[in-house]
């Protein structure tokens, strides 16, 4: 009896198909993660971008509160107010740095469950939210610490710069207002640099669990290749929300105006325009916190894709990918994390072969590099054994003619035919 395999489905398509990425697929499919788990996804992120803002702002107006109160004790014009006045000023600076950091780092953690979304979604995986953080707690306080380290590295560049930038000024008004405007304008490009370098460098750090400085370096050799297509990902993007953001604030403009009149007809102008303000200002926060919220999510999936394109290019990522959703739709279990699996490995794509081209050269024709392994004993270091000679071919023997055929015998003709008698009237 013969045995047949048990038919299985087809593997189900995950957000981007396993195989190396143009720049449009990319940019495309960085939208599609959202569609997919919008729930989870943006839902997290809105939540989380509520709660840091409202976190900064309650923080930084308690402390200014708190430190610019204590004037009221002192004469305006001492030397206390002064004194009290450049530490209120600082105090709120740094409150200010620091909760910036504080907000960065609840930031951070929905770039970390985008991207550990992403990479189920690949494999067409759908993971609810308790299990995507459970996949990332292990490696959020890296996380967390690579952000504030390069915060600290940026704040410490511009503090440098700015300092001698406005010790030029003092001495010299005019080349200080020179050397400003070149630092500005040399600022954008080396931003733009950095940032796509080190971009890979979080789902580094999710994704392969590696260290801060493992990730960095993994994320400059990574993105090698790849640059001019990430940083025109990262460019588009911000261009879109960008301009959605300034088409959205037009509106708000316009209604600004309107509201003065519908939501106080009756009333004082002061009382109706500070009533118009503060219903804009709150419509336009909660509108920009979704916008925000949106644009994390895309941007964390654009990286995230990038990352999975950049390991395919470079280690074969998509076959340990496919055989990975081949083996769990077939019913395997206990199966490993791909994203784990050739961390680092050396792999030359083949490339196609174009019609009327001749094929590469079959692996196992002969070749002398490799005849060293068959070298026989007692042979010199790196002598080879030259392949063994096959004896002569024996010609075939001469062919006998064959024997002239017989012409047949001439054919007898017909008998003429006898004509038909004639007819009677």
């Amino acid at each position: 009896m013969t045995a047949y395999p048990a038919w299985t489905p087809a593997s189900r398509p995950g957000i981007i198909p396993l195989h190396p990425l143009s720049f449009g697929t990319i940019l495309g499919r960085s939208f599609a993660a959202l569609r997919q788990n919008p729930r989870v996804l943006l839902g997290f992120a809105l939540v989380v971008q509520t709660a840091a803002y409202l976190l900064v702002i309650v923080a930084a107006g308690t402390i200014g509160i708190l430190a610019f109160t204590r004037l009221d004790t002192v004469a305006a014009g001492s030397e206390d107010f002064d004194q009290i006045m450049a530490g209120s000023i600082a105090l709120t600076i740094l409150a200010g740095f620091a909760l910036g950091l504080a907000a960065g780092a609840i930031g951070v953690i929905v770039q970390g469950v985008v991207v550990t979304e992403v990479a189920h979604a690949a494999v067409a995986e759908k993971l609810t939210l308790r299990a995507l953080w459970q996949q990332l707690k292990p490696s959020v306080w890296r996380l967390i610490g690579y952000t504030f380290l390069l915060a600290l590295v940026v704040a410490t560049a511009i503090a440098i710069v700015g300092g001698a930038v406005i010790a030029v000024g003092i001495a010299v008004p005019p080349l200080g207002i020179g050397l400003g405007l070149v630092v500005l304008l040399a600022a954008v490009p080396l931003t733009l640099w950095l940032s796509t370098k080190l971009l890979l460098a979080p789902a580094a750090i999710i994704l392969e669990r590696a260290t801060i400085r493992g990730a960095i370096a993994r994320s400059w050799m990574l993105i090698r290749g790849r640059f001019w297509p990430a940083l025109g990902i990262i460019v588009v993007l911000g261009l879109i929300f960008g301009t959605i953001a300034q088409v959205v604030s037009i509106p708000f403009a316009l209604l600004s105006s309107g509201l003065t009149t519908i939501i106080a007809p009756t009333g004082s102008p002061d009382v109706a325009a500070l009533t118009a303000t503060i219903v804009t200002l709150l419509l336009s926060q909660a509108v920009t916190l979704l916008i925000q919220a949106v644009a994390v999510v895309v941007q964390s999936t654009a990286t995230s894709i990038i990352y999975i394109d950049c390991r395919m290019r470079r280690e074969g990522l998509d076959l340990d990918l496919l055989a990975y959703v081949e083996k769990r739709d077939a019913g395997a279990t206990g199966l490993g994390d791909p994203y784990l699996q050739g961390i680092g490995r050396a792999f030359a794509r083949p490339m196609p072969v174009p019609p009327g081209y001749a094929p590469a050269p079959s692996p196992y024709a002969y070749d002398p590099r490799h005849a060293a392994s068959v070298a026989g004993p007692g042979a010199p270091a790196g002598a080879a054994r030259p392949p063994y000679p096959y004896p002569a071919q024996q010609p075939y023997p001469a062919q006998q003619p064959y024997p002239a055929q017989q012409p047949y015998p001439a054919q007898q003709p017909y008998p003429a035919q006898q004509p038909y008698p004639a007819q009677q009237p």
